[in-house]
Formats: C-alpha cells, structure tokens, sequence
C-alpha cells in the first residue's frame, strides 16, 4: 500500500538513554560543524519516559561528556549516594552483611546519584528538542523499511485504528508512516522486537555467546521519615533465590531516594530451572525479610512495574552494524551487569554511534552503508574496556552460584582488575534451563498480607498499564497448540508464573475443558515470555502507539 512518508538523515527507534544520547550528539555535531542533520526519534510509550523502568543508581561517566554542564542544565541527579549496604539473606530471617572490604570494586558506588531513569529520559528528551531533534511520543516502530538489497533505510510505524482481526475500523483508522533515514538507529532497549528481526535476518550474533536475561521487578513506597537514610544504598543476594547453587539466582536492591520514598526491586536470572517458580511472588516474599520489612513496615507502596534486562555483557554482544543501522544501548545488549548499570553504557553506545553517523554524513555519504566507524570507536573506548574487564562476571554467578561465583568474582576485579588471563563462557540460552514440571519441586508461596505483598493484579493497577482493547494481541503465538499441549503437560504452562501481569492464565471452563488465555491488556512490556518461553512459542511485537504501562517516576 501507498504510505505517506517523511525524510530525515537519522531515525532513532526508542527514546531511551541511549536513543536519547544519539540523538543530542548528533545534534552537538552537526552545530560544530556548522550543517544540519536532521533527526526524528519515535517512541511508543505515551510520552518519553513511560515505558522507562530501572532502579537506578546512576553512574554519570557518559553524561559528564554529553552534557558537562548537566548541573546548570538542571538534570534531575538529586540524591548522591552515601553509603553501600550489601547482605547475603541465609533464609527468610537471617542476614549476614558483607565487609566493605570483600566487595568487589564493581559494586561500589561512591560518586553516583540514585534516580528516576524515566524522569531523567525526560530531561535528555528536553535537551534533544532545544537543540532540534524531533521526537514523536505514542508511535510504535512496527516494522524495518528494508529494501531489496536488504539495506534498512528507515521503519515504518504502526497502523492506528485496526481491529482484533487486523482490519481497519471505519472512521478510526489510520495507516502508518515510513520514516526514511539514510540511517536508523534502533534503541528499543532489552529485546527490542526489531532488533531481535535484525538480529536474525542479519546472522548478527553468529560469532557471540547466546544473550541473558534478567526480570527486574521494581515497586516505589513512601516510608517513615524516621527510617529513611537518603542516599543510603542496599543490595542483597540469596534468599528467597538460591545462594549456593547456581539453578535459581537473582539479587536484590533497596535505594532510599529523595522525598522519604525508597526503591525496592528483585532480579531474577531468568536462567532459572524450577519450573514453579515465580519471579513476582519471589519479590513479594523477599519483601518480608527483616533486613527490608525494617524499612517498609508503615509504609504505602505507591507504583509498580517490571521490566527485561540483558545481563549476558561483552561475551553476548551481537555485530553492531548492518547495511544502514546499527543496534545501540540494551537493543545491543551493552548493561555492565557487573555494576548492575547500563545507563550510562547504553549512553556511550548511543554516542559512538552517532559520531559515527554524524562522521558519515559530514562527509557526503548518502547512507545505506555499514557505519563501521561505530565499531572502531567502540572497540577503542572506556566502553568496551569495562565490559571487557566485567565479561566474566555474569558466567561466574551461573556456573557456580551466588556465593562461589561472588568469591570468583571478587578475585575477578579487586585483584585482577577484571583482566583475569581467562574467559568464561555461558552458552546455554536461558529458556532451554527450565526442567521439566516432574522433576521440580513445587513451591507454595503464602498468600500476600495487603501491608508488605500483594497480588499481581492490584501490582499492575499501580503501573498505569492501559491498551486500546480492539487491536490485534501483540503477543503471538506460533503455534496456538502448544501451550496447552506441550507446555502444560511438561512444564505446568510456565507463563502462569513467569509473568509479573498476568497476562497469560490457564481458564478451565465448566466442562472441564482447558483454555489458554491471554490477558494483553495487563502486559507490562517486560518482554519476559518472548525470552522464557520454554518453546519459543510466544513473540512481543509492539501494540498501538501510547499502549502499555505509563510510568510516573520509574
């Protein structure tokens, strides 16, 4: 069909940190040269931020060099960090807090802030638009524009107004736009749809070790002022998740924020075998500990929300370029999970990529090309060192547990600085862990109190989560046999569980006949069944633009 279309030198899909950085130093460039480049970044969330979740503690390497005026600027960097707090739980009453001194040097934190990622992709979002860039909120990136050499030469944007059945509702619809760009970058952050397609159709990860994945989870509470310590960080490891085996991992952070609010969030490794586990009520129970419950008993939880993470780090990092894009932040896979950060990495790729466009186009190039300048740059960064010197840490806590792999690790960077003479390898997808329902042992989780735990849909009220019901699902199946026929026998339907929404159930009717049933209107857009899925069976393809949660502060 005939679309109507709009021309720039660079599209950027996502307005997260890393599309957001690309887009301000493309801008940054194009001024010292005196010329003009124009930029378009899209984002399906309903405006920018909406769709950002993170915990975050934030390390302003790659801001300093953006923005070295960020101060007077005014971005929202509020709560320096005071203190570290690390704990290994022994079980659901004992704690041990680990000397500062067997803390691998990663997880310190001295020099960074405690924010909200989302409110701080809505300052760079500021900043891109004062120097020009546009940014068009509430449109999904549904499709690569690919042409028939197979050079991307833009994307094109969701259709609005079709029905269940894909067809066009009389009066509402309206088809999507091709955004031409000579290049595109694609920021989607962690299993961004199109770049999982570009990953495919380009064979990009032939050469790397298979991505992992993470769930965070993450709510906000007001506490007493009496217990909150601004800027007082807390992580733990072990209980309620595994601490000496390596079957079940994760790890936990509590960051006491401005406004006697703190954060509190769950990581599961989503390598995890038991197939009853549930990542959500994993995070209620955890929240019962007294090393947390100190600080929340009081309190009232005011949002909720769940997101992906790639943690699989320098080892799984796909090729950056095809003919016409390139894959930049967490749609490349750049986290430092040994830090438990990837702003501020997912900022720098998005950087080096736009020098490298910026490089290209400065020249008179006409786009369609491999910006193989992104390469160079970051195989020559502080980038590719840190992820380089954190490539081990990640296999470690796989291979050998929580509490073996932390003592690996820490020999890892407090004595070799991260350039052990080795590299570990952690090849296994993270799906193909999960064992089989009989050979697991069912885990019975108390039932929330109202007070510290709660239910899952009460969780996802909190998020703000809203789609326009008559549209295609967005989560697809391959084949609509197999979660009922396959997964149900062998792994108990895993999605039951695996989901912090909700989204898929297991309805059995009066006759006793099964249904398989997806709530999509719950969907967080974590992303967790399009990586779980024991069969591979379910896809994540972007609803209609402004669908989704709608994160205030996140």
């Amino acid at each position: 069909m005939e679309r109507e279309y709009m021309e720039f030198d660079v599209v950027i899909v996502g307005a997260g940190p890393s599309g957001l950085s690309a887009a301000c130093r493309l801008k940054q460039r194009a001024a010292e040269a005196g010329k003009e480049i124009s930029v378009c970044v899209v984002e399906k969330g309903s405006e920018v931020g909406a769709h950002i979740l993170s915990g975050a503690v934030f390390e302003p390497r790659a801001l300093n060099e953006l923005f070295p005026n960020w101060k007077e600027l005014g971005a929202p960097l509020n709560t320096a960090v005071k203190r570290d707090d690390i704990y290994l739980l022994k079980d659901k009453d004992k704690a041990s807090k680990i000397p500062n001194f067997f803390v691998p040097k990663t997880m310190h934190n001295e020099g960074n802030y405690i924010i909200s990622l989302g409110n701080f992709c809505r300052w760079l979002a500021q900043q891109a638009e004062n120097l020009g860039v546009e940014i068009y909120p509430g449109f999904a990136a549904q499709e690569a524009l690919i042409d028939d050499n197979g050079v991307v030469r833009g994307i094109i944007t969701g259709d609005l107004g079709v029905d269940r059945e894909g067809n066009p509702k009389e009066g509402y619809y309206t088809p999507g736009m091709e955004l031409r760009a000579k290049y595109t970058l694609f920021a989607e952050g962690c299993r961004g749809h199109l770049g999982k397609q570009l990953i495919k159709k380009y064979n990009l990860d032939s050469e790397a070790d298979a991505q992992h994945y993470g769930i965070g989870i993450k709510e906000i509470w007001d506490i007493d002022p009496a217990k909150h310590e601004e800027g007082l960080v807390i992580h733990t490891a072990g209980w309620p998740l595994s601490l000496t085996d390596s079957e079940n991992t994760g790890g936990s952070f509590l960051y006491h924020i401005e406004n006697n609010q703190v954060v509190i969030g769950l990581i599961v490794d989503l390598s995890y075998s038991n197939a009853f586990l549930s990542p959500f009520d994993e995070f209620q129970r955890y929240k019962h500990h007294p090393v947390v419950a100190q600080y929340l008993e009081g309190g009232k939880r005011v949002s909720y929300g769940a997101r992906a993470i790639c943690k699989g780090g320098l080892n799984s990092l796909p090729k950056m370029v095809f003919p016409g894009g390139a894959l930049v932040g967490c749609d490349l896979g750049t986290l430092n999970f040994a830090k438990i950060k990837g702003s501020h990495t997912a900022m720098k790729s998005g950087m080096l990529a736009a020098d490298a466009a910026a490089d290209a186009l400065l020249a008179g190039k006409e786009g369609g090309d491999q910006l193989t300048g992104y390469v160079d740059a970051f195989k020559s960064s502080w980038l590719y060192d840190e992820l380089f010197r954190s490539r081990n840490f990640g296999p470690a806590i796989h291979k050998l547990g929580v509490f073996f792999g932390g003592a690996f690790n820490f020999v890892d960077q407090n004595i070799f600085g991260g350039k052990i003479p080795f590299t570990l390898h952690d090849l296994t997808p993270d799906y193909a862990h999960l064992k089989p329902a009989a050979e697991c042992t069912r885990i019975d989780y108390p039932k929330p109190d109202g007070k510290l735990s709660f239910d899952k849909l009460s969780s996802v009220f909190l998020s703000n989560t809203n789609h326009e019901e008559e549209q295609p699902c967005h989560l697809r199946l391959t084949d609509a046999n197999i979660p009922l026929e396959r997964n149900l026998p062998l792994y108990d339907e895993p999605a039951q569980r695996y989901c912090p929404a909700g989204v898929y159930e297991i309805v059995v009717n009066e006759d006793g006949e099964k249904k398989f049933q997806i709530n999509a209107q719950n969907c967080v857009h974590c992303k967790t069944c399009d990586i779980k899925d024991p069969s591979q069976n379910i896809t994540w393809v972007a609803p209609e633009g402004t669908g989704g949660p709608n994160y205030p502060n996140m």
